[in-house]
């Protein structure tokens, strides 16, 4: 448990990043102190926009200051886990955009960093705090759902003109949007995965990761559990609006995300489909954020700044994500996911893509990904 009341946060990376400045400002726990751009001009521009005083351009220099609690990473992906890494051996506890990692190694790493120095990791995965995901998650904690049968998510996106490492990656490799959701709800851990590919990608873009498929669609059995789920991730050459979704079909009720964006999702129960608005979660929040779920965090009467006006974006996550990091902090508790379930999630996309390259070969699950009943189980 902390011992400050206040958590000192510094966030390094500043595109997306930058959203979620104001929710550590405003959050009762947090004191937004620091944050880290390798940019000059951009790194003032937003420390200026939010009256952030300590800026730093390195971030080996930011992990020096002893004032610093937590780091929230919010850099390209393949950095995640360098950063991540270099955080926790210099004492300060880390949240991380998705994925954690891009590697089983680096993974693993990760986690037995988090056991030797009882630091605090949680991977921030959106969709997992989104509104549409804590309606089905009430949803089944009330018995509405009745015994959930199966899950199935996507995260299709047309990823063309978009530069350096999104050229070809493979569609796996950035698959928490829609593995995390169908671990979360029932609290599970994959056990194994089958993966296949299918289609494939414009030439040019395949030599990069030697990945050719336009779509990976994976199955995930769950460890102890007579459950099992799909995934479907694409990047390129696939005609579809985006989207993030998830499907869960219980005994008494199942939840169907939306064909198309801005519509109502279904409620089945039997044989009776029905449109349903999903409500919003606010009032789970402090009320100093709960603004946050609805409207853009840069568009209050006293951040009229232009380059940062959005929407709040991700189902309304953003302060969900921060208030179940800095709770954890300030409890001295495991957030969800930490960095284990993290890591097991991650896992599932990583050795789903090498599944797929060996023809739908079965992968099982690192046994640092697993609780300990599950490492038993594998020993």
């Amino acid at each position: 448990m902390m011992d400050q009341k206040k958590i000192n946060v510094a966030i390094v990376g500043l595109g997306f990043g930058a959203e979620f400045i104001p929710i550590y400002q405003k959050h009762p726990n947090a004191n937004m102190y620091a944050i880290c751009q390798r940019s000059q001009n951009k790194l003032d521009e937003i420390g200026d926009a939010f009256g952030i005083e300590v800026r730093y351009t390195d971030y080996e220099d930011l992990l020096k200051d002893p004032n610093v609690d937590a780091v929230h990473i919010n850099t390209p992906i393949q950095s995640h886990a360098a950063q991540s890494i270099a955080a926790l051996r210099a004492g300060k506890h880390v949240a991380c955009t998705v994925p954690m990692a891009t590697t089983v190694e680096e993974c693993r790493q990760i986690v037995e960093l988090v056991a030797e120095t009882g630091l605090t990791y949680m991977m921030m995965e959106t969709v997992i705090y989104s509104r549409e995901f804590l309606f089905v998650k009430e949803l089944y904690e009330k018995g509405e759902l009745g015994r959930i049968q199966f899950l199935r998510a996507s995260h299709q996106q047309e990823m063309a003109g978009w530069p350096g490492y999104w050229e070809g990656l493979p569609p796996m490799h950035y698959a928490t949007h829609c593995v995390g959701p169908v671990l979360a709800l029932p609290r599970a851990e994959a056990e194994y995965v089958s993966c296949l590919g299918s289609g494939r990608i414009d030439e040019e873009l395949i030599p990069k990761y030697g990945s050719p498929f336009a779509i990976e669609t994976c199955h995930i059995k769950f460890r102890n559990s007579d459950l099992s789920a799909e995934v479907t991730r694409s990047l390129f050459n696939t005609a579809r609006q985006y989207r993030e979704s998830f499907d869960v079909y219980g005994s008494k009720k199942s939840f169907e995300w939306t064909q198309i964006e801005h519509e109502d999702s279904v409620i089945h129960t039997g044989e009776v489909p029905e449109r349903v608005k999903i409500p919003d979660y606010a009032h789970l929040l402090p009320e100093e954020i709960q603004n946050f779920t609805q409207a853009g965090v840069y568009d209050s009467d006293d951040n009229q700044h232009l380059s940062f006006i959005q929407g709040a974006g991700h189902g309304g996550s953003h302060p969900h994500l921060v208030h179940e990091f800095v709770s954890a902090l300030v409890e001295g508790r495991e957030p969800y996911p930490n960095a284990r379930q993290s890591a097991n999630i991650t896992c599932v996309g990583i050795l789903a893509h090498e599944s797929a390259m060996k023809g739908g070969e079965i992968m099982h699950m690192p046994v640092f990904t697993l609780s300990t009943a599950g490492a038993e189980a594998r020993t």
